[in-house]
């Protein structure tokens, strides 16, 4: 584990962020996912990564190689197949000496291991920044990173990393939304930065795994035969084509309540852009009330996707600290089109699963025609 949250720009006045959401995956991990995402650090070269939550499938004592059984019982079973989970991401980065943090989402508490002792776990990793130690107060998903300059003197820029989502076991319930206590330790810190700062806001992007409401704002209801129209158990929605732009493949499945953030954020002034992930769908940039807010698609091929699968990136400059670039790459882009490529996406996507059926149902029938007819032809 590192010893603290900050991280530098380069030398040469750049930081790369790459964000990975919905990773979403257990102890036998689908092979497609850690190859794209090898790829895209060996390709993208990122300075930080940032896990934003669903980094684990909830019930993740059911699992096999093939179809689902459990696979362990008791709490130091769960332990060690928890490890086994979380190191199927940690490791890649441990090798390239990556830093990286990461956020829960509403999956990450649906099991006997709490929060706090995954997060120990996560920080077993030599390149895990060491998230919330300090604040009793607030999750230990819940916490700042703040990025100095090169030199190391100043503050320019800070990631603020927001729980969202809490499992209650006795009612067995998920609930979906950020704390008041949250709230209030972002406004105390941002103010902490800002006196620092010389008065200025430092300038912010906020990640949480749940969208928050206003994120609906960027769609609008539309009919069917409009460009980017998508259906839903509500009836046709698009990406307002004025304010936003990416592809919406569902509606955003929002925060029962914020908390008040976002109002938080707007008095701050030091938020830029709001991230999430949750929606595996969606990969798309909008701006309401100049904040940004912007959507990442999974990562996992455990549960449910498409094409976008993949993973975005934040390009950061020292000399104009407030201004960000972000893009994605999916799945085609970091592993390409070869006939591998697409037999390792096909056989590992959950969404083709009665595709596969369907091939390995075909090929079995093949098979036993084949050695029917050659058994009566001998005979």
């Amino acid at each position: 584990m590192k010893n603290t949250n900050e991280i530098r720009f380069r030398p040469d006045g750049k930081l790369v962020v790459m964000q990975v959401s919905d990773t979403q995956d257990m102890k036998h991990v689908r092979k497609a996912m850690i190859n794209m995402l090898n790829k895209a650090y060996d390709k993208l070269k990122p300075d930080l990564v940032l896990f934003t939550g669903d980094n684990i499938l909830g019930n993740h004592l059911l699992d096999a190689r093939f179809g689902t059984r459990q696979i362990a019982s008791g709490k130091a079973a769960t332990m060690q197949i928890m490890k086994d989970s979380i190191r199927h991401i940690t490791k890649p980065l441990d090798e390239r000496k990556i830093p990286f943090a990461m956020i829960y989402g509403n999956h990450d508490d649906m099991n006997l291991v709490s929060k706090d002792e995954q997060a120990d776990i996560y920080r077993q990793s030599p390149m895990c920044l060491p998230m919330n130690t300090r604040n009793g107060k607030v999750d230990c998903d819940t916490y700042n990173i703040p990025v100095l300059s090169s030199d190391g003197e100043k503050v320019l820029f800070n990631f603020w990393m927001i729980d969202s989502a809490w499992y209650d076991k006795k009612e067995d319930k998920c609930y979906q939304g950020i704390k008041p206590e949250t709230v209030e330790w972002y406004k105390k810190t941002a103010a902490e930065l800002k006196e620092k700062n010389g008065g200025n806001p430092v300038p912010s992007l906020m990640f949480a795994h749940i969208p928050l409401p206003q994120i609906n704002n960027l769609i609008e209801q539309c009919g069917q035969n409009d460009i980017g129209a998508v259906k839903t158990h509500r009836g046709w929605y698009r990406l307002r084509p004025d304010i936003a732009r990416g592809s919406m493949g569902e509606l955003p499945c929002i925060l029962e309540d914020d908390g008040g953030i976002f109002e938080a954020a707007l008095e701050c002034g030091d938020v830029k852009g709001i991230v999430s992930g949750h929606d595996h769908r969606n990969c798309f940039e909008g701006k309401y009330k100049g904040i940004d807010f912007i959507q990442t698609s999974c990562a996992s091929f455990r549960c449910y996707g498409d094409r976008t699968r993949g993973v975005r990136i934040f390009e950061f400059d020292e000399r104009a600290p407030g201004e960000y670039m972000t893009y994605f790459f999916n799945y085609d882009e970091l592993c390409g089109r070869s006939i591998g490529a697409k037999a390792r996406y096909f056989w590992d996507a959950d969404e083709k699963e009665k595709q596969k059926f369907a091939v390995i149902a075909g090929t079995a029938a093949t098979v036993v025609a084949g050695v029917a007819g050659a058994l009566i032809k001998k005979k």
